[in-house]
């Protein structure tokens, strides 16, 4: 039996990186699945990879208004309510303190954090009771961060909303948790902007700085996704599972 046979689940952000790679997982353990992102291109892509009559659709986690329609859509597709909400899309923008743009503030917070938020509030209406909220965190969130604190910033505001969120949602049996992943090999830095030996040298430094001196594959990541969907971890709720390889404890 797959742990996941029949539920429909939503991952927010599952176009690339860690997302994609939950998405083509919670597939092949029998989800019927729906991405969302903003690029149409990579979405159609996504999906043709994922497989399993998996869809996609182009939604803006920061743009609060479309959120409620997303939400519409996809329950009027596989005619059922949400099992699974993986609220994974986010923004990862950095410069230095002196130089951080309020416009710059704004993208990180809209789509990290207020974007988070609302996915979750406009999605309740759409989930079914004893549903499961995995919010997409980070291991920055509990450590300096420089040239980064925006971002980290968000990824702890994350943190605060699975403790509040599974409180008030405890009446209908919603868990809400975070994953919280270390440094993974995934497309992010090549959208930073940064040339190829920056990235090498990034690269370089989080894997000194990482105790196991390697990177997360995406796919190791998202068998953590794959617990906190599955029925296997019914009795966490409001938990953050740090997968970072030591990096913010060792």
């Amino acid at each position: 039996m797959k742990k996941l046979e029949d539920k429909i689940a939503v991952i927010t952000g599952g176009n690339s990186g860690i997302g994609l790679a939950v998405a083509k997982l919670f597939a092949q353990e029998g989800a019927k699945v729906v991405i969302t992102g903003r690029n149409p291109v990579s979405i159609r892509s996504a999906v043709i990879e994922i497989g399993h009559g998996s869809a996609g659709l182009v939604s803006d986690a920061g743009n609060v208004d479309c959120l409620t329609q997303t939400f519409e859509d996809i329950t009027k597709k596989f005619d059922g309510k949400i099992d699974v909400l993986v609220v994974n899309a986010g923004v990862y923008i950095t410069a230095p303190l002196a130089s951080y743009t309020e416009e710059m503030f704004d993208q990180t917070s809209d789509v990290n954090f207020k974007g988070a938020f609302f996915s979750v509030q406009r999605a309740l209406p759409y989930l079914k009771d004893g549903a499961s909220i995995i919010l997409t965190g980070s291991t920055v969130a509990e450590t300096a961060k420089i040239n980064g604190a925006a971002f980290a910033a968000t990824k702890a505001a994350l943190r605060s909303l699975a403790r509040s969120f599974s409180a008030e949602l405890l009446p209908r049996n919603i868990r809400v948790n975070v994953v919280s992943p270390g440094p993974t090999d995934t497309s992010v830095f090549g959208r930073t902007g940064a040339s190829e030996l920056q990235i090498e040298n990034a690269k370089k430094a989080l894997i000194d700085h990482t105790p196991l001196k390697r990177l997360a594959s995406a796919g190791e990541i998202a068998e953590t996704y794959l617990y906190l969907a599955s029925d296997d971890s019914g009795y966490m709720l409001g938990a953050e599972l740090v997968i970072d390889g030591g990096y913010r404890s060792l």
